[in-house]
This record gives structure tokens, sequence and C-alpha cells, in this order.
């Protein structure tokens, strides 16, 4: 069974989504080993303004909830990037990122995605900045300089635009999205935060479905 993971590095309940979709690829149990691709679902990109203060708060209010659902670590305000004076709520710095990596260094993106998560949320990185998309690359041991020249290009950037709308062509509106494909067939598994006895009780639904259809 392979897996598609629609999603964005800047979405908080995708960040706790993390923790579930970790323990089900260590541990498949009863399905055979599962491959995930991963597919940037756009969930603010090309915004351009600023974010206004109390906008800052009521978003880190939500981030709370999600704290307290999958136990991922986030900042406190004032300190999250949220907070940082001109901060840009712009997400496709981060999904053309992830999509650099996928192109470039397939093996190494669900990793990737994961530490831009972690360095926005827990540690209030301005993961909308070139360079510390760069430098979190370069953290995991990739090519910093071979990661910047392909994440400028234009052809990461229509890269980047086909995920999004291919998220869209499918009508996939919210994120995490996860869907199964069994023989080019496509299944939704789940929308939105799954702790690991529903996300593993869903995927058994869809195999079970698949096989009493064939």
């Amino acid at each position: 069974m392979n897996l598609i993971y629609l999603g964005d590095a800047m979405c908080s309940w995708c960040y706790g989504f993390a923790k579930p979709l970790d323990e089900l690829l260590a541990d498949p149990q009863d399905s055979a080993p599962l491959q995930m691709a991963l597919v940037m679902g756009g969930l603010r990109p090309f915004t351009t303004e600023p974010m206004a203060p109390a906008r800052a708060d009521e978003l880190a209010g939500h981030w709370y909830r999600v704290a307290d659902a999958s136990g991922q670590p986030f900042a406190q305000a004032p300190h999250t990037a949220l907070h940082q004076p001109g901060f840009v709520y712009d997400t496709e710095p981060a999904a053309r990122a992830t999509v650099t990596v996928r192109s470039l260094w397939p093996q190494q993106v669900w990793r990737y995605f994961k530490t831009v998560q972690h360095a926005f949320y827990a540690e209030g990185r301005n993961v909308v900045e070139p360079g510390v998309l760069a430098d979190l690359a370069g953290e995991l041991g990739l090519p910093r300089a071979e990661f910047g020249k392909a994440f400028a290009s234009q052809k990461m950037r229509d890269a980047t635009l086909q995920d999004f709308q291919q998220s869209q062509a499918w009508g996939i509106r919210g994120f995490p999205t996860l869907v199964a494909e069994h023989d080019d067939h496509l299944h939704l598994v789940g929308s939105g935060f799954m702790p690991i006895a529903t996300l593993r009780e869903r995927l058994a639904k869809v195999a079970s479905a698949h096989d009493t259809q064939h």
C-alpha cells in the first residue's frame, strides 16, 4: 500500500500529526511496509501582509489545543515566530523547500519536513526566510549551497505550484489529509489529526474495503 500525505510544514495540525504518522511508518503492524509520498497542500501560500499582533495571539492559542492533542512541543508566546515583528505567514517558501529536498534527496524529505515543522513551532524560527530553510537543510547534512540554488530556481517554484494544484484537483481543502493508493485507485484514509489507534483503524478499513472489491 502506498500512502499519499497532503500537508503543509506550517500547518499546526500537520505538525501534531507527525507523531502518529511516524509511529505508523515505523510499525505498520498488519499492513505490508508502507511507502509514503509527500504532497504540499498549500495552506497560506503567497501571503504578503504582515501578521497583526492580535491574530498572532489567536493562532498561538490554537496551537495550545494542538499541543494538548498531540504532545508535540510548542514555543510559548511571545517567543513564537508569529510574534516576530513584521512576520508574514507565507507558507510557499517552506513548501518549496520541502519540494526541493524531495526532488534532490528524496530519502530525506520526510525528515526535512519534520525539521522545518519543529523549527517553526518548537523553536520559533522564521521558516519563511530562505536562509533559515537552507540552514535547516545544512543541519541535516545536505549541501547548503546546492539546496539554496535549487530552492531559488523557477523549476522548484513550478513544481511547488503543481503540488498545490494537485491538492486542489483532488478536492483537498484541509490538512493533514492522508490518502491510500491501491492498484491506481485512491482511497481517503482521513482528514485532520488522528491519534495512532484511529489511524490504524482507518487504514485497516481501507485495506478491507479494497480486498472485498477484489
